[in-house]
C-alpha cells in the first residue's frame, strides 16, 4: 500500500533535512562553464499541455505546473538562470506564484534543480525529493556515486527539502503526484505520474526522468565502487516505466520525448510513449555495457 502525504500549506510536520550551512548564490554559468546552457534556456511561452498540466520551462529544459484550486506543484527548476523565465511563465498564465505549495524534482543535476531555490523562495513552497537526491539539493553539488560526478556544475542550494519513499502520493489540495523512483542516470532520479481533466476526459500523465547511461571520462557503469547498484537500478527503472499507466510523456529535456514535435502536431496522446521511451533506455545502456566490457 502506498503511503500518502498530505503536503498542504499547514501540513508541514515531520522529518526534514536541516538547512545547508551556506547556500550558494549562483546567477548563472558562463559559456566557458557550459556550453549549452544559452541554447537550453531559449525562452518559450507557457502552453497547456492538458488539462490542469501547464509547461513553464525554457525551450530545451522542462518545468511544468499542475494547478488547482487551493494550491500548484511545480516540478523541476531548469538551470539557475531560468528562475525568472519559470516565474513568468507562471504569472503569464494568469497563476499565482505565492500559490504553488509544493516543487518536486526529475534528478538533482544542475540542468534541472539549479532554479530550485530561487523558485522555492519566491513561493514558500516545501521541496520534495528521494533519500538521494535530497541532500544534493541541500548543498547543490552531487557526490562521487553520481555517474557525472566531476562534471556537474554546482547550483544554489534549497532548503525544507522533505525526504519522501518510493511509491508515496503527494496532496496539494485535490492533487495527487506519486513518486516512483527511476535512479541509474543520478542516483536519485525520480519519474512522478498523476492525472489531469480537460472537457470530462481525464488522462494518465507520467515525467518520466532522464534514463541515458551518460557519465563523465572514467566513469564505468559494470563493476564501479562508488555506484555499484547502478546497472540494477537502470534495470527497475525501466520495468517502472514499462508498467505506468501511460497517455502523456513528458520528460526533462523536452526532446527526449519529441515533445514539440507533438505539439506542432496536436498529438500528445500516446499510450505506448514510456514503453517505447524505456526500451530506448534499455538498448542505450546495452551498448554501454557492451562498449565497457570490450574494453
Amino acid at each position: 500500500m502506498k503511503v500518502r502525504f498530505m503536503l498542504l500549506a499547514a501540513a508541514l510536520a515531520g522529518p526534514m533535512l536541516a538547512p545547508p550551512l551556506a547556500a550558494q548564490a549562483v546567477a548563472g554559468y558562463t559559456p566557458e562553464q557550459c556550453r549549452t546552457c544559452a541554447e537550453w534556456n531559449v525562452p518559450r511561452r507557457p502552453l497547456r499541455i492538458y488539462g490542469n498540466t501547464y509547461y513553464v520551462g525554457t525551450q530545451g529544459l522542462t518545468a511544468l505546473l499542475v494547478t488547482s484550486s487551493q494550491g500548484h506543484v511545480l516540478i523541476d527548476g531548469a538551470l539557475p538562470e531560468s528562475a525568472p523565465q519559470i516565474l513568468e511563465n507562471i504569472r503569464a498564465l494568469g497563476f499565482r506564484v505565492q500559490d504553488v505549495k509544493l516543487i518536486l524534482n526529475s534528478h538533482p543535476h544542475f540542468d534541472h534543480a539549479g532554479g530550485l531555490a530561487a523558485l522555492q523562495r519566491a513561493s514558500s513552497a516545501v521541496v520534495a525529493a528521494s533519500p538521494a537526491s535530497a541532500p544534493v539539493l541541500q548543498r547543490g553539488a552531487s557526490g562521487p556515486d553520481d555517474p557525472q560526478y566531476g562534471e556537474l556544475l554546482e547550483f544554489p542550494a534549497a532548503s525544507r527539502v522533505r525526504v519522501i519513499a518510493d511509491g508515496d502520493t503527494l496532496r496539494v489540495g485535490p492533487l495527487a503526484l506519486t513518486a516512483h523512483f527511476t535512479p541509474g542516470h543520478s542516483p536519485g532520479g525520480t519519474s512522478w505520474s498523476w492525472r489531469s481533466c480537460q472537457n470530462g476526459r481525464c488522462l494518465e500523465m507520467v515525467y518520466a526522468d532522464s534514463q541515458t547511461p551518460i557519465s563523465a571520462e572514467g566513469f564505468r557503469f559494470t563493476g564501479n565502487r562508488t555506484y555499484p547498484d547502478a546497472l540494477q537500478d537502470f534495470a527497475r527503472g525501466f520495468a517502472v516505466l514499462e508498467r505506468l499507466r501511460c497517455d502523456v510523456l513528458i520528460t526533462p529535456h523536452p526532446q527526449g520525448s519529441r515533445l514539440w514535435e507533438r505539439v506542432a502536431r496536436r498529438d500528445l496522446v500516446d499510450r505506448n510513449a514510456c514503453r517505447r521511451y524505456a526500451a530506448t533506455a534499455r538498448e542505450q545502456l546495452a551498448r554501454r555495457v557492451a562498449a565497457e566490457r570490450a574494453r
